[in-house]
């Protein structure tokens, strides 16, 4: 499932989008990993909020 979506990524409409990966730290003290689609222009945004 994964190359899939890793395929249609690379192609057509979706190199104007990016998967991102974010380190989020929970009420327990430990971290986890929020992964979010975004497009090109909003990948700094993202990560300065």
């Amino acid at each position: 499932m994964a190359k899939k979506v890793v395929a249609t990524l690379k192609t057509g409409a979706g190199k104007d989008f990016a998967k991102v990966y974010k380190a989020v730290k929970n009420a327990k003290g430990s971290y986890s990993f929020k992964s979010e689609i975004v497009p090109n222009e909003e990948v700094k945004t993202y990560f300065k909020k």
